[in-house]
C-alpha cells in the first residue's frame, strides 16, 4: 500500500506534505511532487496536510494505474525533497483547475541554492 499524488498537485505544489512525512518519500519535479511507492509506509499523515487535496491512498478511485505509474516513474528520476519550500506564487489560482495534466513539467525540481 502507498499514497499517490494526483493531478491537482500540478502547478500548486504546496509542499505541506513534505514537512510531515516521517520517511521523506516525496520527490520533486518542477511543478509537481510525487511519492515513491516503495518508500511510502502508508502512514497517511501527508493526506490531510495537502491543501489541494491531491494526495490519496492507492485504494482510492482517484489513484488510477496511470497516477500510480507516474508517481513511481518520476520518483526514480526527480530529486528527493525532505523539507518544505515556498510554493509557486500562483498556486491558489491553479488549485482545482481541471485538465492540469497537460501542464505537467517532467523536468526535475530546480536545485536549491544555499
Amino acid at each position: 500500500m502507498t499514497y499517490v499524488v494526483t493531478e491537482n498537485c500540478i502547478k500548486c505544489k504546496y509542499m505541506d506534505c513534505v514537512e510531515v512525512c516521517p520517511v521523506d518519500c516525496f520527490y520533486a519535479g518542477e511543478n509537481m511532487l510525487v511519492i515513491h511507492p516503495d518508500e511510502c509506509i502508508d502512514c497517511g499523515v501527508c493526506e490531510p496536510e495537502c491543501p489541494a487535496e491531491a494526495i490519496v491512498s492507492d485504494s482510492d478511485p482517484q489513484a488510477t494505474p496511470d497516477w500510480l505509474a507516474l508517481n513511481a516513474k518520476y520518483a526514480m528520476v526527480w530529486p528527493n525533497l525532505a523539507a518544505k519550500e515556498t510554493p509557486p506564487q500562483d498556486a491558489a489560482e491553479w488549485d482545482g483547475v481541471a485538465g492540469k495534466l497537460a501542464h505537467l513539467s517532467t523536468k526535475p525540481h530546480p536545485e536549491s541554492t544555499p
